[in-house]
């Protein structure tokens, strides 16, 4: 395997350090021009040397010149022209001998290309060349089973012979979820928005849709959780580490992050100098776990994960605390709690009654005391729509002299107020006030005028009181608003 650019160590280097310290840089070169998706890659021992070759399905730069590539590390071991875009790669094996050298299947416009020993083996086209008749009886049968919308993503678990389900999302927004011996749908997954990846981790369905977000279903559709994106996801994959029994989803997103995922729990993100638009996992060359990453750009990224290297929940980033999960530790039941819990059930019947009629009473109360505070105008927010005003008071200063300011607001939409009174009512042997009654200026819709005051506290026993503002309409004695300030204690006079 190649060693690391400067570019990417430049690029790259504190990302690296703190969190993807993980793997291991083994290549990178931003002008590999490699363009395709996560479905036209795979990886095979094609030549049964036991040495994995990379199979590209490129869709070449703006969609022109499809090719077929295959790399050996980071250089391409042959290339060859496809007749059109290509769909999807595999590899599978045609013959059960002792070599076990893999054939590799590729699925290009209308036809299935198989290719053995990296040479042209063999075409099936899917309209025009009848299929083999045992083919023929299993398309038939699987002909039977009818989805309601065009499927974009497949997921197939199980044995054809035995029992299998298969997950389809649709261009709908469903997910459809089929089993063996079903002609239609046994499970419908409705989601909120398109769907734009379907993964299976163990027996939960990952699903990525356009609103940046991971959803984890079970395979009768409950949901299970949900996981928000920091940007849009472009690519999904699974990353399975064998040797410590771990799957997980790969998840490339638009803003140049790789996340990985053990159901809602992040495990890793690894950050790379442009998106990643397709992502596979498996043995390279001679490397069990490797990560290989294509770019919008058509840059070829190879990481390689440590053998140390431990996937631990909530290292990513910061998530909820870790006891959240954990059960609470219940005491047992107690003598005393088991007598109430009978009281209860014998007398649960006048105890609800006992509840409504005291709820009962406390609505009447709330209501009385409201219709008492409209008579009076004790709210600061005016009720009628004559004049919607609005009444904010505020006191400053330690003392013996605070200052008040009344904030007093027209909330109409477009008319005017003219001819207010503002009228303060308080003790005269404890505060004093240079204007006690002013006239207001006309106030202009939805701006707050500060109205501004001095009041002297003349007691010097550490004593308060309340002082009333009424809001008046000249030539009527109810207030429209009123409010009732707790002046604060005159600290200077219990200083002095």
């Amino acid at each position: 395997m190649a060693a690391a650019s400067s570019s990417d160590s430049d690029c790259g280097r504190s990302e690296s350090n703190e969190v993807s310290s993980k793997w291991l840089d083994a290549h990178y070169d931003p002008m590999a021009n490699i363009h395709t998706f996560s479905t036209c890659l795979a990886l095979a021992d094609l030549h049964g040397d036991g040495e994995y070759k990379l199979v590209v399905g490129d869709l070449g730069p703006g969609g022109q010149h499809p090719r077929l590539k295959v790399l050996k590390g980071p250089a391409v071991l042959t290339e060859s022209p496809l007749p059109a875009l290509p769909a999807a790669a595999t590899a599978f094996l045609m013959e059960q001998h002792e070599t076990r050298t893999p054939a590799l299947a590729l699925a290009s416009g209308p036809c299935v290309y198989v290719y053995k020993n990296l040479r042209p083996y063999f075409k099936f086209s899917l309209p025009q060349l009848p299929p083999n008749p045992l083919e023929q009886d299993l398309w038939n049968q699987a002909k039977e089973m009818s989805l309601p919308s065009v499927p974009v993503f497949l997921d197939v678990s199980g044995q054809w012979d035995v029992e299998f389900r298969l997950a389809a999302a649709c261009r709908n927004g469903n997910i459809y979820v089929l089993r063996r011996d079903s002609k239609r749908p046994k499970y419908c997954i409705e989601l909120s928005a398109q769907p734009v990846g379907l993964v299976r981790v163990h027996k939960v369905l990952v699903v990525g849709s356009t609103q940046d977000c991971l959803h984890g279903f079970t395979h009768k559709g409950k949901k299970l959780w949900t996981v928000q994106m920091p940007a849009t996801i472009l690519t999904m994959n699974l990353l399975e580490q064998r040797s410590r029994g771990l799957q997980a989803v790969m998840a490339g997103l638009a803003n140049g992050e790789v996340r990985i995922y053990h159901d809602k729990a992040l495990l890793n993100v690894i950050r790379t100098p442009d998106a990643v638009t397709s992502l596979c996992f498996g043995r390279f060359g001679r490397e069990d776990n490797t990560l290989i990453m294509t770019t919008r750009g058509g840059g070829l990224i190879i990481k390689i994960l440590k053998r140390t290297a431990v996937f631990v929940e909530g290292g990513g980033e910061a998530g909820p605390p870790p006891a959240q999960a954990m059960k609470l530790n219940v005491p047992r039941k107690t003598r005393l709690y088991v007598d109430q819990t009978l009281r209860e059930r014998e007398a649960g019947t006048a105890m609800h009654r006992t509840f409504q009629t005291d709820l009962y009473l406390l609505r009447i109360r709330a209501a009385r005391a409201y219709v008492q505070a409209l008579e009076s105008s004790l709210n600061p927010v005016s009720l009628t729509a004559r004049e919607p005003l609005k009444l904010h008071a505020v006191v400053q200063g330690l003392g013996p002299t605070f200052k008040l300011t009344l904030h007093l607001q027209n909330t109409s939409a477009a008319r005017p107020i003219l001819g207010l009174l503002v009228c303060f009512l308080y003790n005269e042997v404890l505060y004093a006030l240079p204007r006690a009654f002013f006239k207001v200026p006309l106030l202009v819709p939805g701006l707050s005028y500060p109205l501004e005051t001095f009041v002297e506290s003349l007691s010097d026993k550490g004593i308060s009181d309340i002082i009333k503002v009424l809001v008046l309409r000249e030539g009527q004695s109810a207030p429209l608003l009123s409010a009732h300030i707790n002046m604060p204690m005159s600290e200077g006079l219990a200083a002095a």
